[in-house]
């Protein structure tokens, strides 16, 4: 039996008395039992979904030919050892690192990229956006673009920013040069690029295009390196390293005050030869780099 109270409680609370079990006396449905069965629903309802299965594990990485082997050293490797510990061995390194927040480039690069494909007939990635932000800031920042000659005991400052791009190839890192990278806009520097990372991969790099490097970008966040403390090159004062963008919540000043929001945010490394670059001197070349990437007044350069 149940009485015309718990039947009227159960028709408001959608509950079926087929499925509550009863507590009273011989199993009769009580007020409470309706009750508990409602609120019941009512936590199975706000509960999250399930989460999907798992997706399926990826595959283990192929084992390389190379296990197990003893080879010759290739000349190219041979060359970038002996560049790398030259390096070392003659220059007072150390590095310097900032966090820079590139929303406003990500959300530039989004909106122009389809036109600037076709109109430029090359792709545009973050890349030429920090070639562009480094090269500006050389030409406030002379020391970081600059060569001791140490044989005459003078200090080369560089009138042109002719900026390599570490390239990684099958054959090994290979740092082609932007030659007068300074001078060209967005789409110059987008077009350089992609020419002389298709030429080293496919093996058409010339000495020449190899030659002349004042300051050198390596892109170790393209491969997933949250930051790197990169080799300066030889004859050379600094090197930047670009880290992978991630998305964080970060602590932003607005108008309307203080806010969290997610925003894609990378490192800049910067390894430098303390001989002729002070640490205040890095700093001040970071921080102008920083502040023309979060600036991002690039749509006039874009078509925006």
């Amino acid at each position: 039996y149940v009485t015309p109270l718990v039947r009227k409680l159960a028709a408001e609370n959608g509950v079926s008395l087929g499925s509550v079990r009863g507590t009273g006396v011989g199993g009769r449905i009580r007020k409470q039992d309706v009750l508990a069965a409602a609120e019941a629903a009512k936590a199975a309802a706000a509960a999250p979904a399930a989460p999907a299965a798992a997706a399926s594990p990826k595959a283990a990485p192929a084992v390389s030919p190379l296990r197990g082997q003893t080879v010759k050293m290739t000349r190219m490797r041979k060359v970038i050892g002996e560049n790398m510990m030259k390096a070392l061995h003659t220059q007072a390194q150390l590095t310097t690192v900032v966090e820079v927040d590139i929303t406003r480039i990500m959300k530039l690069r989004n909106q122009a990229k389809e036109a600037f494909v076709a109109r430029e007939g090359v792709k545009l990635s973050p890349m030429p956006f920090f070639v562009k932000a480094a090269a500006q800031a050389l030409k406030a920042h002379p020391v970081i673009n600059a060569r001791i000659n140490e044989d005459e005991g003078t200090i080369t400052y560089f009138d042109s920013e002719n900026i390599g791009i570490a390239v990684d190839s099958e054959k090994g890192l290979m740092t082609p040069v932007i030659k007068g990278a300074g001078d060209l806009n967005i789409a110059g520097i987008a077009k350089k690029t992609a020419e002389l990372a298709g030429n080293v991969r496919a093996s058409k790099i010339t000495p020449d295009d190899l030659a002349g490097a004042t300051f050198t970008i390596s892109n170790t966040g393209s491969r997933g390196a949250l930051f790197d403390t990169v080799i300066v090159p030889p004859n050379q004062a600094a090197i930047l390293g670009i880290g992978a963008t991630v998305k964080r919540p970060v602590v932003i000043e607005t108008p309307e005050g203080t806010v969290i929001g997610v925003r894609d945010m990378t490192f800049l490394a910067l390894s430098y030869d303390h001989r002729l670059v002070d640490g205040a001197d890095a700093a001040r070349y970071l921080t102008a780099v920083k502040e023309i990437l979060e600036a991002g007044e690039f749509e006039v350069e874009l078509g925006l």
